[in-house]
């Protein structure tokens, strides 16, 4: 064989390869192994033989354009995937979660700097040019072989068959047909691409449902809501606290038995105490869902949701408050950024980072500790001196990622500016070595979900001669390998005199704050509802349909 001929040969298996590896990329961790390369994706010999069975030409270009263009779409969709699995145990949303591209370019730069976020959407601009052009080179190579008439109608019969049963392979993925038996080995790149499609169109035709389900509240109107509250609310959010706490061998023995104490010594002092499980609308993040879904009375799963509800004119459980005459109010240590969607929430007082009077070192992404965050709701909000009770969200942050390091509680005396904390923030081992030990993570996981347990706990018993009313709940489970459990289950533990607190007894609750293991679980969705029934007079309820 000749040299031309040899490097001939030689660019058209590099080609192949680099298709190879375009289309075997795994869509999800679990296929983040060296088998992958091995796999064999069946729209390789599609578009290889088919663009030799063509040859150059004005039909060859304007298939090529077409291919880079849906290569290049497809390893963006399985990146996006990839990034969609490791951090909420989910495939990527096209329609739904495109917003979430600006909120990562935020916690980019709130993370790391402006400068080094627009640095990364560079790289990952330019990481997508550099497939489309790879894609462009390798598929003009093919498309210059000129074969004889009898090979080129031979290599577009092998392509028609392997179109075959990729398309059979297709319609398997929208439940439409298949083959009796799929091939072993191989890998179906076209069946991400269709079954991301099916997901839009079906998230737009479910979006106009939620439109109308969010324009029909039975309880836009009514009077009466809360007359029989007598004091402050406190809806309380713990973040990444999940079912995994009750249940799962390595966190239950810690937090169950800080919640058994906390019940008792709670019930010492006077205050009742009532707890189950709720179902929540996400899983590994997105906490502003959960919010979202209590606030309103309605299943936010996504951005797209989350977006119809804001503009859907829906008053939350904070409009019917404030309507009911209470100040309402939300705590987010977390919010360093500008947060336009929250005028449509209902809060008439909303006290971001900034606004918290916090002194101290963040605490890796964590800007404060949850005993300061209580602190300040005390110091700001609760001061006494109104004419109106505080119906407040707060969002408590220690147990958010990356759980290190974890704070200690102190003296509630000795929280002052939080520069009590500076010592704390600084201990131990940084993020980067901690991440490279799985076991390590989940250890600090524990230790940090049961410090804001513990400062919860501390915080109801340190106002138990005046108690408020505090609806404790989780936002949702930590990371799938973190909670090792599947679930989206949440505890939420109703805390505070027994003359409330016993307004919730026909919701199948038991008294204590650990839920019993055979508690019926309910949607986070219908919470927002049963909380107005419980604690409003009967003529403020709707009417039953």
């Amino acid at each position: 064989m000749s040299a031309p001929a040899v490097r001939k040969f030689l660019r058209l298996v590099l080609a192949a390869m680099v298709l190879h590896l375009i289309l075997v990329q795994p869509n999800h961790p679990g296929a983040m192994m060296s088998g992958a390369l091995l796999r064999f994706p069946l729209e390789l010999p599609v578009i290889l033989l088919g663009l030799a069975a063509i040859g150059p030409g004005r039909v060859s270009l304007w298939l090529r354009i077409v291919l880079v263009a849906l290569l290049t779409l497809v390893a963006v969709l399985k990146t996006a995937d990839l990034v969609m699995f490791l951090s909420l145990s989910r495939g990527f949303n096209p329609v739904a979660d495109l917003p979430l591209v600006d909120a990562l370019v935020r916690l980019l730069a709130g993370a790391v700097g402006s400068l080094l976020a627009a640095l990364a959407v560079m790289a990952a601009l330019v990481a997508v040019v550099a497939i489309a052009a790879l894609c462009w080179w390798a598929t003009g190579v093919w498309s210059q072989l000129e074969l004889r008439p009898g090979l080129a109608r031979l290599s577009a019969a092998a392509a028609l068959l392997a179109g075959i049963v990729m398309v059979a392979e297709v319609g398997h993925a929208m439940r439409a047909w298949r083959l009796p038996a799929s091939p072993p080995g191989m890998a179906f790149t076209a069946r991400i691409a269709v079954e991301r499609a099916r997901t839009a169109v079906y998230t737009i035709a479910e979006l106009r449902d939620f439109r109308a389900a969010a324009a029909n509240d039975p309880y836009d109107g009514a009077q009466g809501l809360f007359d029989a509250i007598d004091r402050d609310v406190l809806v309380i959010f713990i973040e990444s606290y999940g079912r995994t706490s009750l249940d799962t061998p390595l966190y239950a023995p810690t937090h169950a038995q800080t919640l058994r104490a906390g019940a008792a010594r709670l019930a010492a002092l006077g205050l009742a105490t009532r707890s189950g499980i709720v179902t929540a609308p996400t899983r590994g993040g997105q906490s502003w869902l959960s919010h979202a879904t209590l606030a309103n009375g309605l299943w936010i799963t996504d951005q797209s949701r989350y977006g119809a509800a804001l503009v859907s004119g829906r008053r939350t459980l904070y409009h019917l408050a404030g309507q009911a005459g209470f100040h309402t109010a939300a705590v987010m240590p977390q919010i360093t950024m500008d947060w336009p969607e929250s005028a449509h929430m209902g809060f008439t007082t909303i006290l971001a980072s900034n606004d918290l009077g916090y002194r101290g070192l963040p605490f890796n992404w964590v800007t404060m500790p949850d005993q300061f965050t209580l602190a300040a709701l005390d110091r700001l909000l609760r001061t006494g001196d109104g004419e109106s009770h505080l119906f407040a969200q707060v969002a408590l942050s220690t147990s958010h990622a990356p759980w290190v390091p974890v704070p200690e509680l102190i003296d509630w005396e000795d929280v002052g500016d939080g520069s009590v904390f500076n010592d704390m923030a600084t201990a131990g081992d940084t993020p980067e070595v901690v991440w490279r030990d799985r076991d390590r993570v989940r250890d600090q996981y524990r230790l940090a979900i049961d410090y804001s347990l513990r400062t919860v706990i501390d915080y109801a018993a340190r106002h138990a001669a005046q108690p408020p009313l505090m609806i404790v709940l989780g936002d949702h489970q930590a990371a799938g390998f973190v909670a090792q459990d599947e679930r989206f289950d949440v505890p939420v533990h109703v805390i505070g005199p027994a003359h409330l607190v016993d307004r919730v007894a026909d919701w199948g609750w038991q008294p204590g704050l650990v839920p019993a293991a055979d508690t019926p679980v309910i949607s986070m969705g219908e919470l927002r509802n049963m909380v107005l029934d419980a604690f409003s007079d009967a003529a403020a309820r709707p009417p039953e349909s």
